[in-house]
């Protein structure tokens, strides 16, 4: 398992983190499996959808805050409720095949680091599930 490093930038961001984890898939030199792209933290989540168009991250965070408003009547005592709705909503994971050495993505898809609790320093964890590693 390999570990990194991201940075975000406001409380809901969302970090394309398909070069870093095909970066891993390089450095790891898995030619064919699976990969699981792991987020280890509560208030934040890993998920796979578009990236060629900015303006559908934008439209999801849009999303989210209708459906999960900031301040709510939440009992959480940090104030951060809504970001846990939020992370568990996405989930903590996705897993993506490697063929080749390369990271098997629909044309328009991207793996996203959603941030609901930033701005933070993350951590993002990669494993192979066929090397080992």
């Amino acid at each position: 398992m390999l570990e990194r490093e991201l940075k975000t930038s406001s409380r809901t961001d969302f970090v394309d983190a398909t070069g870093l984890v095909q970066a891993v898939v390089d450095e790891l030199e898995i030619t064919d499996g699976v990969v699981v792209v792991f987020n280890p933290h509560t208030t934040a989540a890993v998920t796979i959808n578009e990236g060629a168009d900015p303006d559908v991250v934008r439209d999801m965070s849009v999303a989210l805050d209708r459906i999960v408003p900031w301040q709510d009547d939440y009992h959480h005592a940090e104030g951060n409720a809504a970001a846990h709705i939020k992370a568990s909503m996405f989930g903590s994971s996705v897993t993506v095949i490697v063929q080749d050495g390369r990271l098997q993505l629909g044309t328009w898809q991207k793996i996203w680091f959603c941030e609901f609790d930033g701005p933070r320093r993350r951590r993002l964890w990669v494993r192979s599930l066929t090397s080992g590693e």
